[in-house]
């Protein structure tokens, strides 16, 4: 071989991935990584008969170590928490906006329950949250959390009704009709994450809400 051919060596395949600069990943900005981490918490939970997440899985879907994700969250119950937050602020937002702009009565709750049934649909992972199918294993106060959601579900659903004084006794007849669509939300919400998320919880939703209301 020349010395000319050591001066100038004929390019072989790759050469030049071989020298290309290494793609330098940007630092996420603050709080931009606590979001990926409750993002992919969320997409983890959606995968039918998923068992229960941990904290080595979440980390290698993220590709980050587990000590990375404790630089946001001191636990994975703190994960949880976020994601119920996520819950709260989304469905409570959105309740408050139909009890403004629609008149109180059957045809207000009935909205509420159709918002909360295509929130479930559309966030099947929040909705193993929601059902706690995904809190099972974790902290006690996780499920307290989310019982209490549902306490807050039927209290604004009793409102609504009882302000239409469509009854002799409102107060009673209220309270009664918002805990059986209380009930219905739950089951639907039930069916549709122990299903696989094969039965949609929308399936005859405004014929079941005609009977019930």
């Amino acid at each position: 071989m020349s010395h000319a051919e050591l001066d100038s060596p004929e390019p072989t395949p790759g050469a030049e991935a071989a020298v290309a600069p290494a793609v330098v990943r940007k630092r996420p900005k603050p709080g931009e990584r606590r979001v990926q981490i409750l993002q992919a918490l969320a997409t983890m939970l959606e995968q039918p008969g998923a068992e229960r997440i941990t904290t080595a899985a979440l980390a290698a879907r993220l590709e980050v170590s587990e000590a990375a994700l404790y630089r946001h969250f001191a636990s994975k119950a703190q994960m949880f928490e976020g994601l119920i937050e996520f819950i709260e602020q989304s469905v409570f937002t959105l309740i408050n906006q139909i009890t403004e702009r629609e008149p109180a009565g059957s045809a207000q709750a009935g909205r509420i329950v159709g918002m909360l049934i295509q929130f479930a649909e559309k966030n099947p992972g929040m909705t193993r949250v929601m059902v706690g199918d995904a809190l099972v294993f974790e902290n006690e106060r996780l499920q307290q959390r989310m019982n209490q959601f549902f306490d807050k579900v039927e209290a604004s659903l009793k409102q609504c009704l009882r302000s239409t004084g469509e009854a002799a006794t409102p107060t009673v007849d209220a309270a009664v009709r918002a805990s059986v669509l209380t009930a219905f939300i739950v089951g639907r919400l039930q069916r549709f994450a122990r299903s696989g998320f094969k039965r949609a919880p929308s399936e005859h939703l405004e014929a079941s809400l005609a009977r019930m209301l």
